[in-house]
């Protein structure tokens, strides 16, 4: 029972960085995505805008997990460190350059500091989300041999199914942040934005729907356990709720109904990790840890369970709060187009 309710902890915790963490990078899709420096100027003004209050916030999710994981299951950490510190490691450096880039790129003294601190936003907010989803993709299908592991830096991370949900994660950041800012736009009063992120939401959902589903034959065929899973019992079960969620959240923003898509979206996508879960369930590294094996004792998961409760009665009020004003659009700032040339370059 123990095991169970720190599985379920780990579980929350990851869904809750897959999908506001997942929107966060996603932003910096389409800033990448958004042109020159004068027609993607008011794309990248709202994602500054969008992300500004709340960019921060949302990491405080991954440090939740990371604790959970190293306390709760102590071996199946070490050895997913022990092998995936290749794709763990870019991740982590990804996201210090990306936060460094974020912050300055609006102090930038020439024009091609700007470009440079952009690119760098940019750039990191595809890798980071695709090692993170390689990284999980490894774990899924039984790349990370017993404690310590110590397997193949390179060939652990690179088979087919870790190279498939490395790219479905940036898809799916993608497609959470085109829903998202479609509503700050609304907020806005942005109508060209409206409809460019709307069109944006419509093609990423087309595109997420189209990998997801075709990337079933690759697991079939790389990691036949994990496709058992997933097709299968209670995994199968939440596969078809994020199909029935992705579908009302087309619909929704067909109709421009951005602020019930927002949530639409978030079930979607976090069903997914809730099927990766159960399609894993008994085992924590398929083939070689079960949760109970992996897990630490009741000394250690008792208090760990204790400090959790401690954490949500701090985290999820003061989150909540951030997100609400967000929403209400308390925290926004001015929006200004972003354009590289706004300062003059110095010799």
């Amino acid at each position: 029972m123990t095991v169970d309710l720190v599985t379920a902890v780990l579980v929350i915790g990851v869904t809750a960085y897959a999908v506001l963490g997942g929107a966060d990078f996603g932003a910096g899709f389409w800033d990448l995505t958004a042109g020159g420096a004068q027609r993607g100027a008011r794309v990248r003004g709202l994602v500054k805008r969008s992300m500004g209050p709340v960019w921060e916030a949302n990491h405080v999710w991954l440090i939740f997990v990371l604790v959970i994981f190293w306390t709760g299951f102590p071996e199946a950490f070490g050895a997913v460190m022990s092998t995936l510190y290749v794709p763990l490691f870019a991740a982590a450096v990804g996201i210090i350059l990306r936060g460094v880039a974020f912050a300055v790129r609006g102090e930038a003294a020439t024009i091609r500091e700007a470009r440079g601190f952009g690119a760098t936003f940019a750039l990191s907010s595809v890798l980071v989300p695709f090692f993170f989803g390689a990284t999980i993709g490894a774990i899924a299908s039984g790349q990370v041999p017993a404690p310590p592991g110590g397997g193949d830096p390179i060939d652990s991370w690179t088979n087919a199914t870790s190279l498939y949900i490395g790219v479905l994660a940036v898809a799916t950041g993608a497609y959470l942040a085109a829903v998202f800012m479609a509503a700050d736009a609304v907020r806005a009063g942005l109508p060209d934005l409206i409809r460019a992120f709307r069109a944006r939401a419509l093609g990423a959902a087309a595109v997420t729907g189209a990998l997801a589903i075709g990337g079933i034959l690759v697991v079939r065929e790389d990691a036949p356990d994990l496709y058992d899973g997933l097709t299968s019992g209670a995994g199968l079960v939440a596969v078809i709720g994020s199909v029935i969620a992705g579908s009302v959240t087309a619909a929704l923003l067909w109709r421009g109904r951005f602020g019930p898509a927002r949530f639409t979206s978030a079930v979607a996508v976090g069903a997914v990790i809730v099927g990766f879960a159960l399609a894993l369930s008994p085992d924590l590294l398929p083939g070689v840890l079960s949760l109970d094996q992996a897990a630490a004792g009741d000394d250690t998961l008792i208090p760990l369970l204790a400090c959790v409760v401690i954490a949500v009665v701090i985290l999820v009020p003061s989150l909540t709060l951030l997100y609400r004003l967000t929403l209400r659009g308390t925290l926004d700032t001015e929006f200004r187009p972003i354009v590289a040339a706004d300062r003059e370059e110095r010799p």
